[in-house]
């Protein structure tokens, strides 16, 4: 029997923030239907999808009886818990699959699989006990970044420690949870690959996106990056083999840090479509979230030739504030695309949307994307 799961067919979402909506949005350019679950109504994905289902992610029953109405589940973000993976897959395929997640949401587990498999990251200590911290301490030096394990994006679940005086001051907040204390890298740049992979073992990469932060939030990503053609090959290689050896049917984020010297240590992975591959809805061919649907549909992957080079701005809920954004004056930037994920509250360091632009090189692009960020608030 054919594993194609053909145009027509219903797919399933879980969770329903804004990369579920550009999900939804190339899957039913493609054809499907799309139903969606999260705890949330009128969500950036139930918006744009055909059914969109409120339940609680540990109601295993509203679980089971969504996963009997789709032909595949798929997901937006990586923090579903294991025993709903385990109640959809009675009923319907979970693409990329349980095991998957289990590795990526848990930063030891995840660490502990590249270390095992030959991948270089930052040199890092389970903590469990300030007793744990204060020796990891003296092993790494300062400064150091502690995190904690579980459920921790965007800067969210860490603190820098600067010195062994502030570890009084800062262990509190992780206490009674596991942890895990990485060296601090003096990198030269942040790269991340997104990938996908389909069911048959094909595998594709766009090159690598320089990204950039701000208060520990992408800002901005470029692409092409600007680092050496030994990197980019480096980079593609590296996320080749983490796909492969996790046997992951759907699209992958792996984040990197550059050292000084070229070498490539993995920060981390994101198991779905990724804020630093936003550019590909303009810039190339097949988008991440058209990868996506294909990957996990079984269907063959598309192309990931870039048009143009890129350039991708984030807009938090920040620039809303003092007065409304001045889209006007915005949108006369040349080559601008603008995408907003229906957000109705727009709060500081919240995803409310991007701009993409396009360029004869990819900084042209980046000044053309700033520049309309910066009109918003004039």
């Amino acid at each position: 029997m054919s594993q194609i799961i053909q145009p027509g067919s219903t797919l399933g979402v879980l969770g329903s923030g804004q990369l579920g909506r550009m999900f939804t949005i190339a899957a039913r350019r493609l054809g499907y239907r799309v139903h969606v679950l999260s705890p949330d109504d009128d969500t950036p994905t139930g918006q744009v999808a055909d059914v969109e289902v409120r339940a609680a992610y540990d109601d295993l029953d509203a679980i089971a009886k969504f996963a009997q109405g789709v032909s595949v589940v798929t997901f937006e973000f990586e923090n579903v818990p294991s025993p709903t993976t385990q109640a959809a897959e009675k009923f319907a395929p979970v693409r990329p699959g349980g095991h998957v997640l289990h590795v990526t949401q848990n930063r030891l587990r995840e660490k502990n699989f590249l270390r095992g498999i030959g991948i270089g990251t930052t040199p890092y200590f389970a903590v469990r006990s300030e007793a744990d911290l204060r020796e990891a301490l003296e092993k790494t030096g300062c400064p150091a970044v502690l995190k904690t394990a579980d459920w921790g994006y965007d800067g969210k679940g860490q603190a820098k420690i600067q010195s062994p005086d502030d570890i009084a001051r800062i262990w509190p907040a992780f206490a009674g949870q596991e942890s895990i204390l990485e060296a601090y890298v003096d990198f030269a740049c942040e790269v991340s690959i997104v990938g996908a992979r389909g069911l048959d073992g094909e595998f594709v990469a766009y090159g690598p996106v320089h990204n950039t932060h701000r208060n520990h939030i992408l800002d901005v990503s470029i692409c092409p990056a600007p680092v050496s053609d030994q990197v980019s090959r480096d980079a593609i290689d590296i996320a080749r083999t983490i796909f492969e050896k996790l046997q992951v049917v759907g699209v992958l984020c792996v984040e990197f840090f550059v050292t000084r010297d070229d070498k490539l240590l993995v920060n981390e992975l994101a198991p779905r479509p990724h804020n630093s591959g936003h550019y590909t809805i303009d810039a190339c061919v097949s988008c991440q979230f058209e990868q996506q649907v294909r990957a996990v549909c079984g269907l063959p992957l598309g192309s990931v030739r870039q048009h143009r080079p890129a350039a991708m701005v984030n807009l938090l809920g920040d620039v809303w504030q003092p007065n409304a954004p001045r889209w006007d004056l915005a949108l006369k930037q040349p080559d601008l695309n603008l995408h907003l994920y229906g957000k109705a509250e727009p709060r500081a360091g919240r995803k409310m949307g991007h701009f993409t632009a396009l360029a004869d090189t990819a900084q042209q692009a980046a000044a053309i994307a700033l520049a309309a960020r910066e009109a918003l608030q004039s």
